[in-house]
């Protein structure tokens, strides 16, 4: 008995391993993630530079009694800053009186003051700005002219002014400080005291000290000169040499018809003396500050100005530097127009904040690179999966096989341009790709060819029957 051997099948082609699609690796989300991060660290920068040029300061301004000029100048001031949202910021502290005020600006508690110049001056004060003029007028009864200081200092006084310092100040310019009856010579007048009622009271002479400003819109001296008697208003003389004498001393001139204009009183120019009303900083107050303080004060005079006159009409400091209260540099920069632009005073600055953005820049450049960055696939690499396609050709038994590894082919070939060209796939092994890309596809061309010379047989179901001698 014999049986008949199958005929041999043909080998079963090899199974196809995924077709492998050109890699283009997104960065999407990436990209998305550091453009926030990017934003984010540019408000940053701009919100830190606008804090660093704007970083708010607070100046304490030491006042006295609240309802006294320098507590409603300061709170003027405190508007004008907020008003053009300056940097500066003022923190009014109150004292029962301007002598306190100053105490507590000579302890280095506050940080700005009003002071009159024949006050104690702190030895760290410097002058922003002048206020107002205090200006000296010596009144005598009818026309009864006082022709010298001499003849003054003989006379009964009346002094209408600020309170004691006013007397204090009178006797000292007349130099009856410390005589026995100085007490009895020099008195302070009650306020509000009518002229003709001092006069009509005994005293010889009225020593009124007054805000310039103030007499020219009070028209008080005008009423008393209309009045029965009236007074005359004396020159002093020796201003000149009291100025010279007494640096806190200022010379000043009584314009024609400056306290009354009818009738005109004075007549002509009258020359007497004063005292300045000074804003005040500490000498340890940066430049900066005290220019631009200097700047508002003096773009903003009539928004400073009070309803009574005081400070209508302020002056820069005297920059000199035999000056009674030396101005301040920052404030004498602003004066005489020395003031530094912005690029000068910060171009240093600017320069090494461009250098470290530079390399903060150049360290976040990098670590986004490396963060981000997908390493390009090299062309040669790709060439090894051609060749996996080359060793498959050989093994397909038909065309439709052949199809397939011809698509695989022509998918990566498309897969390497958009990646050469995107930046995905590098050139490293181009050659190598190039040729291998040729031998796979004319090997494909040469086993198509050969599968039309010889068609595979058809694989019909096999019987095997066995038979069996009887």
């Amino acid at each position: 008995m014999s049986a008949e051997a199958p005929a041999p099948s043909p080998t079963p082609p090899r199974p196809h391993p995924p077709v492998a699609k050109p890699v283009v690796k997104s960065n999407r989300a990436q990209i998305v993630i550091f453009t926030l991060l990017t934003l984010f660290l540019s408000a940053i920068t701009v919100i830190g530079g606008r804090v660093w040029l704007h970083n708010s300061e607070t100046l304490v301004f030491a006042v006295g009694d609240a309802n006294g000029a320098e507590a409603k100048f300061a709170a003027r001031l405190a508007t004008v800053l907020k008003n053009n949202s300056s940097r500066l910021r003022l923190k009014i502290a109150p004292n029962p009186d301007n002598a306190k005020a100053l105490a507590q600006f000579d302890r280095r508690a506050a940080t700005l003051a009003i002071l009159r110049t024949d006050a104690r001056v702190p030895p760290r004060a410097r002058a922003i700005a002048i206020l107002e003029h205090d200006v000296v007028l010596v009144l005598s009864p009818g026309g009864k002219k006082i022709k010298s200081l001499t003849e003054l200092k003989r006379k009964k006084i009346a002094v209408v002014g600020d309170g004691e310092n006013s007397v204090n100040f009178v006797r000292s310019a007349l130099e009856i400080s410390d005589s026995p009856d100085a007490a009895q010579r020099v008195q302070q007048a009650s306020p509000n005291t009518p002229l003709d009622r001092l006069f009509a009271s005994g005293f010889g002479a009225v020593v009124a000290i007054e805000h310039a400003s103030k007499i020219i819109k009070d028209k008080t001296y005008e009423e008393y000169a209309k009045r029965s008697g009236g007074f005359t208003l004396n020159a002093i003389g020796e201003a000149k040499a009291l100025a010279r004498k007494y640096p806190a001393i200022s010379e000043e001139t009584v314009s024609t018809g400056m306290l009354s204009s009818s009738p005109a009183i004075p007549d002509d120019d009258v020359d007497t003396i004063g005292l300045e009303w000074l804003l005040v900083a500490q000498s340890s107050m940066s430049t900066t500050t005290a220019a631009e303080l200097a700047r508002l004060v003096y773009e903003n005079k009539s928004e400073l100005a009070l309803d009574d006159g005081f400070a209508s009409r302020i002056e820069p400091a005297a920059t000199d530097k035999d000056a009674f209260i030396v101005a301040h540099q920052g404030a004498a920069e602003y004066i005489n127009d020395d003031t530094k632009s912005f690029m000068d005073r910060y171009s240093d600055v600017m320069y090494l904040g461009a250098a470290a953005l530079s390399i903060i820049g150049s360290i976040f450049a990098a670590i986004y690179t490396k963060i981000s960055r997908v390493a390009p696939e090299k062309a040669s690499e790709l060439a090894s999966r051609i060749l996996d396609i080359g060793e498959r050709v050989e093994h397909t038994t038909c065309a439709e096989h052949l199809d397939e590894l011809q698509d695989e082919l022509e998918a990566i070939l498309r897969g390497a341009v958009i990646g050469l060209r995107d930046g995905t796939v590098s050139s490293d092994g181009l050659d190598t790709f190039k040729l291998g890309y040729e031998l796979v596809r004319d090997e494909i061309a040469l086993r198509r060819d050969h599968l039309k010379r010889h068609p595979p047989a058809v694989d019909d179901n096999l019987v095997v029957v066995k038979t069996a001698n009887g």
